[in-house]
């Protein structure tokens, strides 16, 4: 065979397999960034921050995220993290919450701030206190009088949740740009996180109203609304520091608190 044909190209022939040519291919390689909700409002553009981050966003220039400032408020993945805790995480916080005097809750959510306390803890308070409100409405009508008609009263279901679900997220955003506006650092996830485990206690005391004795509810209700209230401001106190302006917060803090409870006392369990 003459060896002159064996250096024609055979890369265009059916059937033939080309060369391999190895090449070098950059490929850049970036970490997903996490959301970042320490700090909220998020801060539009410029050096002042980070905002919101969502995942899947490349490294920019020198290593900072990208932000997309207030659109991470409409995304799922903004509020992912905060819902990664576990089981001994949220009972820790759950009996953190019943002993008010330490007040060092804050830094015990610190490195990681959930919202799973809040949605669920809100939720079952919401249900809790409809269902056993009219409990112990029917058992105080039969004790006072055997015969009386009573029915279940669904409107209690709709006033539980407009109560709860608005004082857990309206209060803590207020409270956090008050101390915006008089100069005191806060953030507004842990101030959810806090409000929403000073809820937990009403849960508890609500099964403890069921029972038909005017005096004793009364009792109870003060008792778990100054535990709750004493959390809250405590805890303030801890994490915003002193001073006059400051005091009022506190004090209105404490006062909102007790009010909610006695709210729950006269109209679920009158």
């Amino acid at each position: 065979m003459d060896e002159s044909y064996t250096s024609l190209p055979t890369s265009h022939l059916l059937g033939s397999v080309p060369a391999v040519v190895s090449e070098e291919k950059r490929t850049t390689n970036y970490e997903v960034p996490e959301a970042n909700l320490q700090i909220f409002p998020p801060n539009n553009g410029g050096g002042g921050g980070r905002g919101y981050q969502t995942l899947g966003s490349p490294s920019e220039g020198d290593g900072q995220q990208s932000t997309n400032n207030w659109k991470g408020v409409f995304s799922v993945s903004s509020y992912t993290q905060y819902f990664n805790v576990d089981t001994d995480v949220v009972l820790n916080r759950l009996m953190s919450s019943l002993y008010p005097i330490s007040g060092d809750f804050f830094s015990k959510i610190d490195a990681n701030p959930d919202l799973y306390g809040l949605v669920w803890i809100s939720t079952t308070l919401v249900f809790v206190i409809a269902s056993l409100g009219n409990c112990a409405t029917y058992l105080m009508r039969k004790r006072s009088d055997s015969s009386t008609s009573w029915s279940f009263d669904v409107s209690y279901i709709n006033v539980a949740a407009c109560t709860v679900y608005g004082y857990a997220l309206v209060v803590p955003v207020a409270f956090y740009f008050l101390l915006q506006y008089l100069g005191s650092n806060a953030s507004l996830v842990r101030f959810w996180c806090m409000w929403g485990y000073s809820l937990f206690i009403f849960i508890l005391s609500s099964i403890l109203l069921v029972i038909p004795v005017e005096f004793l509810r009364w009792i109870i209700i003060i008792i778990s609304g100054a535990a709750s209230a004493y959390f809250v401001a405590g805890n303030l106190k801890s994490s915003i520091g002193g001073g006059s302006d400051l005091t009022v917060v506190l004090v209105a803090a404490f006062v909102l608190q007790v009010g909610l409870a006695l709210f729950i006392k006269m109209w679920f369990f009158p």
